[in-house]
């Protein structure tokens, strides 16, 4: 498996020091957090732009995804989720990142009714982002936690750059298999999101293997191709134990899981 980590696990780190992060523990990429609080935000410069390139091709690094905050199935007009969808598709272009992410965030409205507005925009946004070289990756998150969730909208969009990433503590939180998860998400999926906590009533972030998630069944069967994210909610958690001192042995931990059974 290719192995990456997302930058909400070292909040406000210069983009420099993330390459040195990822080249120095054997990760291949990065999952780059896009928030204005962030060195990676929607307004930066073309200069800009080009630095973060340069310095992650000089590092031997790629720019696996950017991680952006629309809401796919929220309420409202489409426009300004659709626009803000195309920033971040155009700056996914300007990186080199192969997928953008977003969120269902479909809220309390009616499952028929979100899915519906979450295909509709993500439809919109397919060819533009195909004319990229971009997908767009709808997460197993808030409104729409389980595989199976996810893999509905997916389908009913119908577009080959319109897939999913597997978070895996919101399927197991959803209560859905990791078997059942993988089976609805294989066809669509992008990349698999891995994280463990202490408990399903603790979601602190824990070092990888110390948790209960079920993180060894999650990356059985995957195809040795995939790439395995590790997001480290150290963002919303500022007590939590500092990532970069844990990324050797997490490392560590994903390829023996995800080891050829012999």
């Amino acid at each position: 498996m290719k192995l990456a980590f997302s930058t909400l696990g070292v909040p406000g780190t210069p983009v420099s020091e993330v390459v040195r992060l990822a080249a120095g523990n054997g990760y291949q990429g990065v999952e780059l957090r896009v928030h204005p609080e962030e060195p990676v935000h929607l307004g930066l410069s073309s200069l800009e732009r080009a630095d973060v390139v340069e310095a992650f091709k000089a590092g031997g690094v790629e720019i696996l995804a950017l991680a952006g905050y629309v809401k796919a199935a929220a309420e409202g007009d489409d426009e300004p989720v659709l626009a803000e969808l195309s920033e971040l598709v155009k700056l996914a272009r300007d990186l080199g990142a192969s997928y953008v992410r977003v969120f269902p965030g479909g809220g309390d409205q009616e499952q028929a009714e979100a899915d519906a507005t979450a295909a509709r925009r993500l439809g919109a946004a397919a060819p533009a982002a195909a004319d990229m070289g971009v997908s767009i990756l709808l997460e197993t998150h808030d409104s729409h936690r389980a595989g199976l969730d996810v893999a509905r909208v997916v389908a009913a969009v119908g577009h080959p750059r319109v897939g999913a990433i597997w978070d895996v503590l919101h399927t197991w939180l959803a209560g859905e298999e990791p078997a059942a998860s993988h089976a609805v998400l294989a066809p669509h999926l992008g990349y698999v999101q891995v994280k463990d906590v202490a408990s399903a009533d603790d979601l602190t972030p824990v070092a990888l293997g110390s948790g209960v998630v079920p993180l060894a069944d999650c990356l059985d069967g995957l195809d040795p191709d995939t790439w395995v994210c590790w997001e480290y909610e150290k963002r919303w958690h500022p007590g939590a134990p500092e990532l970069p001192g844990l990324l050797g042995a997490g490392r560590e931990h994903l390829l023996r899981l995800g080891a050829p059974k012999q």
